[in-house]
Formats: C-alpha cells, structure tokens, sequence
C-alpha cells in the first residue's frame, strides 16, 4: 500500500517536512517513491504539487493525519469530520447533561429545603400564635 508522509530533513530542532509517496512497510526517512511538496512547521510555509498528489490519491494512496490535514487546508481533499472528534464531541454532550441533570437535582433539593423551611416556620409561628391566643384569655 502506498502511504502519503511526511519526510523530516533539516537542522536539529529546526525540523522542515517533505510529503513523499513511499510504501507502507518503509522507513520514515527512507528512499520515497515520489516527492509531492514540502511543509515548514516553523514558518507554515507550505508547498504541494496538486496534480501529482491527486495522481497518488486516484491511485489509492492513503495520506496519514497530517498530511490529511495539509491536504485539507490546500483545499485537494475535502475536509472530513474524523471519528475521534465525533466521540468526542459525544463524551462533551453527556458531560453537558450530566452536569445539567446534577444542577436541577441541587436546585430541586434546594426549593425542597426552602418549602420545608417555610412550612417550619408558619407551624412555629402558628404555634406562637396559638400559644398567645390562650395565654391572652387565662390574663383576663
């Protein structure tokens, strides 16, 4: 199977990238097929032989992440919502819900409180009231 990589050359730490056409089964650095454009990380500078990249893909090479991505940006693949983002984007969802149902559930908890509270406190003051009406009549 023929591979779409990137190639690393250049200084340490200053690293600049080839995309090549190479076998699946061979080295990073090895002896590429073909050599379809360049990308330098540090300065986005970006170069792709089009016609030659879509030569491979109609022949069915398979381009890795990055070099998807490159594609993509140079507008030569269309861009495709990858199956790590929707997992993603789904454990994002639950969690939002999660936490949504936790805070009603509180708010929920919170009003029951309240209700209890007041209900306390209109049967001590009925019990005030209570204790004031009969106390009134004994003074008289």
């Amino acid at each position: 199977m023929i591979k779409l990589r990137l190639k690393r050359f250049g200084k340490k730490r200053e690293a600049s990238f080839r995309l090549v056409a190479v076998n699946s089964t061979s080295r990073r650095d090895g002896h590429p097929l073909e050599e379809l454009g360049f990308y330098n990380p540090r300065t986005k500078e970006t170069r792709l032989d089009t016609e030659a990249i879509r030569t491979r893909l109609a022949q069915g090479a398979q381009p890795t992440g990055s070099v998807l991505t490159l594609l993509e940006r140079g507008g030569l693949v269309e861009k495709t919502v990858r199956p790590s983002v929707l997992v993603g984007q789904k454990k994002q969802a639950e969690a939002r819900e999660a936490a949504a149902r936790q805070a009603a559930k509180e708010a929920a908890e919170a009003k029951a409180a309240e209700a209890a509270a007041a209900a306390e406190a209109a049967a001590a003051a009925e019990a005030a009231a209570a204790a004031e009406g009969e106390a009134e009549p004994a003074e008289a």
